[in-house]
């Protein structure tokens, strides 16, 4: 079989996020690791001077780093990093939330992005940013999420939370308590479960995925005593999204489906808002949770947490959150070329089929193409 970009060491982008924060530790640590270079190749978009303070203050060794100014000097035999904030007099606060902190993430970012378009790096795994010293007048999003989903012009996506086999996807996402009755609508419902339908089929190979959909308020409702958008949207909204025997189930009461276990039973879970998703996510993942935004043309993951200024100045954060981004960038990666290939020629998975159910003799067996044939088609 001819080699295929599967076969290639994938590139990672790691944007730098907040670097008063946990993320240059994280980082450093994580790309320190002698395997790593024989699994990706890291590409760092920050500050070569910030790298260089953090590795001194926690005695993270003799990290070689490759740095460079663009993508087309990456190096598959050392750790890059992208100069892409190259301020003079950097005043690093760890800890603390500055300007230029929001500053350099937004160049990291914007960097990152343009990389991705050109196709210098395969996938992005963005460390924490604070939501509200990234603001200015050319970053007015809630959160990565949004920002990624602008760049790309994708107008349905859906964020996802992921930890092994726990996936919990939001129908509202970054928005007050007080809106989201108001926002939940049965089309919005809709979009959300088949966004989520589309993301489990190619990104995370899952044939035949199940979903369950938790109720908004207490009870999911209990009939209408408690509520009535149980009734009114969301039970509709299921119905509807059973279409082409998709298996839709719910609404569930939140409390009962993840205290009781009921959430090892599905592969995708949609919940109504933030908290209700996150929260037991994250009790559950114990800090090795990932943010995925699902629907984009690109991949990109986040490790679970935020800036952790409070242990940012004790050299005690763990790696394992941006470990789990890491890998499961490169494991969707290579999902969507399996299942692009799959999925693109289905002309030799149906004469195989129609083959192997018929008596036929050798004249009446039709040549197939010349390019190789996906494995599971022999």
């Amino acid at each position: 079989m001819m080699k295929n970009d599967k076969d290639k060491k994938i590139r990672v982008g790691i944007t730098h996020g907040d670097f008063n924060g946990i993320s240059y530790e994280i980082i450093l640590k994580t790309i320190g690791d002698p395997r790593t270079l024989d699994l990706y190749t890291p590409v760092v978009y920050g500050s070569s001077k910030v790298a260089s303070f953090i590795r001194k203050k926690f005695q993270l060794g003799d990290l070689n780093l490759n740095i460079i100014k663009g993508g087309e000097q990456i190096s598959s035999k050392r750790p890059n990093l992208i100069n892409c904030c190259e301020e003079q007099d950097i005043k690093i606060e760890l800890g603390t939330s500055s300007k230029v902190a929001g500053d350099f993430a937004f160049q990291a970012l914007e960097n990152c992005v343009n990389d991705l378009k050109e196709k210098t790096i395969d996938v992005v795994v963005t460390a924490p940013i604070n939501k509200k010293n990234i603001q200015s007048e050319e970053f007015t999003f809630p959160g990565h999420t949004e920002y990624f989903a602008e760049k790309f012009n994708a107008k349905e996506h859906i964020m996802l939370m992921v930890h092994q086999n726990l996936r919990v996807g939001v129908v509202t996402g970054h928005i007050p308590l007080s809106e989201v009755p108001k926002t939940i609508t049965q089309s919005t419902i809709i979009r959300k479960i088949n966004q989520m339908h589309s993301s489990l089929l190619r990104d995370f190979g899952i044939d035949k995925p199940k979903i369950a959909v938790l109720g908004l308020n207490p009870h999911a409702g209990d009939d209408g005593l408690l509520g009535e958008e149980e009734q009114n949207v969301i039970i509709p909204a299921i119905q509807k999204a059973r279409e082409n025997d998709r298996l839709i189930y719910g609404p569930f009461p939140a409390d009962g489906f993840f205290g009781g276990g009921d959430f090892k039973n599905y592969d995708g879970i949609i919940a109504m808002y933030h908290d209700q998703g996150l929260i037991p996510f994250k009790a559950i993942a114990a800090g090795a949770g990932v943010n995925f935004t699902a629907g984009l043309p690109i991949v990109r993951t986040s490790p679970a947490h935020g800036t952790a200024y409070s242990i940012a100045n004790k050299n005690i954060a763990s790696t394992e959150s941006i470990h789990e981004a890491i890998f499961l960038a490169i494991d969707i990666h290579n999902n969507r070329i399996e299942y692009d290939e799959r999925n693109n020629n289905p002309l030799p998975f149906i004469l195989l089929e129609e083959m192997a159910n018929a008596d036929l003799k050798d004249e009446d067996i039709p040549d197939l193409p010349d390019e190789d044939l996906p494995l599971n088609a022999l």
